[in-house]
C-alpha cells in the first residue's frame, strides 16, 4: 500500500479520535453533577486510579504499551478535570 494511502487511513483514524475525545470531554457536566450529587470531590483519585488501571491491563491486553496508553489518559483524565472545574467556575479556560 503507498505511504499516501496509509497517511490518509491514519487521518481518518485521528479524526476519529478527536471526536472520541470531544464526546468523552463532553461528559464532563454529567460527571460533575452526579459527583456534586454524591458529594464527591471533582478530581476522585480512587476513580482516576480505577480509570488508568483498566486502560493499562487493557491495552497490554491487546499488545500495547500499557504505560503509554496510560500517559494518554492521564491528558484525558486532567483535561475532563480541567472541563469540571470550569463548569463549576473555578477554572482559568476561557
Amino acid at each position: 500500500m503507498p505511504l499516501k494511502e496509509v497517511r490518509a487511513k491514519i487521518e481518518k483514524i485521528d479524526a476519529q479520535m478527536l471526536n472520541l475525545i470531544e464526546q468523552r470531554t463532553a461528559l464532563a457536566k454529567d460527571v460533575l453533577e452526579a459527583k456534586k450529587a454524591e458529594g464527591k470531590p471533582i478530581n476522585d483519585v480512587d476513580q482516576n486510579i480505577v480509570v488508568l488501571n483498566r486502560v493499562a491491563n487493557s491495552a497490554t491486553e491487546r499488545g500495547l504499551d500499557g504505560e503509554s496508553v496510560k500517559r494518554i489518559f492521564e491528558i484525558l483524565i486532567q483535561m475532563n478535570i480541567e472541563r469540571q472545574h470550569e463548569l463549576s467556575g473555578e477554572g482559568n479556560l476561557p
